[in-house]
């Protein structure tokens, strides 16, 4: 898919009106067409406070392949809007922004996948959902990092097995199985930038405060983690503790929800080596209220997925769901 910062590609966007109560539209807009909107965590807070489902990877991949909708409006990236239509061919899927990718998908493209995995012809092939349809279609089976283990886990302890893109992710998913995994050498932007220094320095600040993070941050960063798991788990844990303050090692947009379940917590954002006093994910931030009413009303950007990929996806996606 295009790179949103290819200046040749940028199409010229529609001004909304801006006196026009765009969560009023955007509600009866999907009444209108029987659409349901799904938002990632890691969304901005007003795009997460008007869909109907909130949730990460796995959650949305559950809530999208039991969906009665007609239309399904996927507030997150492009690989699970994507995923939405594996599952859903019949149903009309639309991205606000068709240039919200994904630093993971994009670093595996299909063809050097496809020739990569010639050289282990033996193994099973085990594709983290950050990836595209057509990395999904070249799988057995696919992962998030909520099941991630548990995936692992379910393949015989004979059989060799490629784990990809992730490199984090699946070194993490090693120490968790016991299990050697033939990695993908990709990363996400994102949690790349996360260092155990700056974590030192926060922890000297707040030494009260737990951290936590997220398994595609590097191996020196989970080290230093009191608590390590999906976008889900973190939240979970976050609104299950018995502690007030928290150091949170993934991207920003899952802090909305955790204040949200734990008003009385300090939370306080690990910032990325850069510098920069946040951690949010640029291709997340591309959706907007302005862009959903225009999805919404249009019923486009429209996402397609060709029909023999997405016949050769749907088993590996479908074998993850079926292990919950």
């Amino acid at each position: 898919m295009p790179s949103p910062l290819d200046p040749t590609l940028v199409e010229e966007r529609e001004t909304v009106d801006p006196t026009l109560d765009l969560e009023a539209e955007i509600q009866r807009l999907k009444r209108e067409r029987n659409a349901v909107i799904l938002a990632h965590y890691y969304q901005d807070p007003e795009i997460q406070d008007i869909a109907d489902y909130v949730g990460d990877s796995l959650g949305l991949s559950q809530h999208a392949a039991k969906t009665d909708a007609d239309v399904i409006a996927f507030c997150g990236v492009h690989f699970m809007a994507e995923t939405a239509k594996i599952l859903n061919p019949d149903k009309k899927v639309i991205l606000p922004d068709l240039d919200a990718g994904c630093s993971l998908a994009d670093r595996c493209p299909p063809d050097q996948f496809a020739e990569w995995l010639k050289r282990y012809p033996d193994h099973v092939v085990v594709s983290y959902i950050n990836t595209s349809a057509a990395i999904k279609a070249l799988s057995d089976i696919i992962c998030t990092s909520s099941n991630a283990v548990r995936v692992v886990e379910s393949i015989p302890k004979d059989e060799p097995i490629v784990f990809a893109p992730d490199r984090h992710l699946g070194k993490w998913v090693e120490k968790n199985t016991g299990r050697t995994l033939v990695k993908w050498p990709g990363f996400c932007v994102v949690h790349e930038q996360f260092s155990a220094r700056r974590l030192v320095q926060l922890k000297t600040q707040h030494p009260d405060a737990e951290i936590i993070a997220h398994p595609e941050c590097e191996d020196a960063v989970l080290s230093m983690a009191d608590y390590v798991g999906s976008t889900t788990g973190l939240i979970e844990h976050v609104a299950k503790s018995r502690h007030h303050a928290f150091i949170v090692a993934t991207e920003m947009g899952v802090l909305h929800q955790m204040q949200a379940k734990r008003p009385d917590a300090t939370l306080v954002a690990a910032p990325p080596e850069s510098g920069c006093q946040c951690a949010a994910c640029p291709y997340m931030r591309l959706n907007t209220l302005e862009k959903l009413y225009l999805a919404l009303r249009d019923l486009k950007p429209e996402i397609d997925v060709p029909e023999d990929v997405r016949r050769r996806a749907l088993l590996p996606v479908q074998r993850m769901l079926d292990l919950g």
